[in-house]
């Protein structure tokens, strides 16, 4: 019985941790885009720190002057510097321009 009882630690535990290393890399991977997009425009000082703000918190769609065509622009530069080809930057521009 306390054999059964440590398996089931152990893999609630392995689980819990694996997602919590997901949550932890998208957001990772939030602030890498959202430091590319501000780059790109090149937003320096509270312009840029407004950018961030809004872009981590998922504002970013929302705001005013992001058309469709700069967000694709945005989004295609983001891919070319992750070196995405094929399905893989067909998966990230979807997920990209859907808000997601």
């Amino acid at each position: 019985m306390t054999v059964k009882i440590m398996v089931i630690v152990a893999a609630t535990s392995m689980l819990l941790t694996t997602g919590y290393a997901a949550a932890d890399n998208s957001q990772q991977e939030k602030m890498k885009t959202c430091n590319t997009d501000a780059t790109s425009k090149g937003l320096k000082g509270a312009e840029r720190k407004q950018f961030m703000s809004s872009c981590m918190s998922g504002e970013q769609a929302a705001a005013p002057g992001n058309s469709q065509q700069e967000k694709m622009k945005t989004y295609n530069t983001d891919a070319t510097a992750k070196g995405l080809k094929g399905a893989d930057r067909k998966a990230f521009m979807k997920t990209c321009l859907s808000g997601k």
